[in-house]
């Protein structure tokens, strides 16, 4: 027979741990040796014992402990959360909050987790894009070189800062939306939990760099205005996750993927660029993740593309009586791109900033196609996107 010698290790300091184990050695109504020398042993070991179903004797100062099936009893009825490495179709609310391929106890309790479909949330990509985004994430006080030394007109300056102003809003809600979705999808489906956690978290840096690119030498931001901000409600207000990714990451972060590197290659000093270029890396992950989610459902669910082009033509239906961009906005980017006011290098910046919509409407209509529109409905419902650009 087995013999488990604790010497003077004690219940209170980890002698259960040993006891677990050699109990494991053998099958139920088999029995092991026990002996030691700790002052309570003989009493907390028949506590013990006693709570997790096992039986024991005493024969002078060795217990002899034969194994019950209450342990045994704790797996009866438990489910496997799937396999490691196997994304199944649909998860079990059942599996709650458990790592993919944990044994579920049975006896469990059922979650809400209101997205719990592969076809609605999965991409192949989403693994690698993760990987890709937790490599490359950035210290905006180290990345940015803050100290860098320039002067800009002031009404360039003043430009910058309006500019700024809007991209902190729109940031802004681009973090609200994926933030919510992540408390609302099955941890089975983890890979686009975390794309979508760390895609919040980039937006939390994207508001802080623009909001201190627009204090670097100012008191006071510029101008938020009622279209702006009713763009962005209905991005807010939507409630589907599909519908979501697409006005959000295909259309809207897929402009300002466009507007970032206008505003790289225009900028009037380095701490913009800098700015401009590493919030655009950042936008250009959100942007593939979008993609591919929705490029696999649309594969799988032959209605999709129905349902997303309704939910464009909603959304333009009820921003028709809005302004569109903020004045403040466009004439801001002209000056940028022109860098004075002479009327020559005015035209110049006009052009630039209409050479900007088309590349930015180009840019929907490529990643339209690429999601299975045909070009004709791709062209019109791009031209649908708001004025806003998000």
């Amino acid at each position: 027979m087995r013999r488990l010698d604790l010497r003077d290790l004690g219940f209170d300091a980890g002698a259960h741990v040993l006891l677990k184990r050699a109990l494991t050695s053998v099958a139920v109504g088999g029995a092991i040796e026990v002996t030691g020398t700790a002052p309570e042993l003989s009493v907390h070991l028949r506590g013990w014992c006693r709570s997790h179903g096992h039986r024991v004797e005493w024969s002078g100062s060795v217990a002899r402990v034969t194994r019950g099936d209450a342990d045994l009893g704790r797996w009866r009825g438990s489910e496997m959360a799937g396999e490691p490495n196997i994304v199944r179709e649909r998860a079990s609310q059942t599996w709650g909050l458990a790592a993919r391929g944990a044994t579920v106890e049975a006896g469990a309790p059922s979650f809400e987790f209101q997205l719990n479909e592969r076809t609605e949330l999965w991409a192949e990509e989403a693994e690698r894009i993760y990987a890709r985004a937790a490599a490359a994430q950035w210290d905006p006080a180290t990345a940015i070189d803050w100290d860098a030394k320039f002067e800009l007109p002031h009404a360039v300056e003043r430009a910058v800062v309006q500019l700024m102003t809007y991209l902190i809003e729109n940031e802004t809600a681009a973090l609200v939306i994926p933030a919510r979705y992540v408390a609302q999808i099955h941890p089975h489906f983890r890979e686009v939990m975390q794309v979508l956690a760390i895609q919040a978290a980039d937006e939390a840096r994207h508001i802080e760099v623009f909001t201190r690119r627009a204090l670097l030498k100012n008191s006071r931001l510029g101008l938020s205005t009622v279209s702006g901000q009713s763009s962005l409600k209905t991005l807010i207000d939507e409630t589907d996750f599909a519908l979501s990714s697409f006005l959000l990451s295909v259309m809207g972060e897929g402009t300002f993927l466009t507007l970032l590197k206008f505003l790289h290659r225009h900028a009037p000093d380095p701490v913009t660029r800098q700015v401009a270029r590493l919030a655009g890396q950042d936008e250009a992950r959100h942007v593939a993740f979008g993609m591919a989610h929705l490029s696999r459902h649309a594969s799988e669910d032959a209605m999709l593309r129905e349902r997303l082009a309704e939910g464009l033509e909603r959304r333009a239906a009820a921003l028709a009586n809005t302004a569109g961009l903020n004045e403040e906005v466009f004439d801001a980017l002209v000056l940028i791109a022109a860098g004075g006011w002479e009327p020559e290098v005015i035209r110049s910046g006009w052009r630039a900033v209409q050479e900007l919509e088309r590349e930015m409407a180009n840019g929907r209509q490529r990643r339209l196609q690429r999601l299975g529109f045909d070009r004709d409905e791709a062209k019109r419902l791009s031209h649908l996107h708001t004025k806003n650009f998000m």
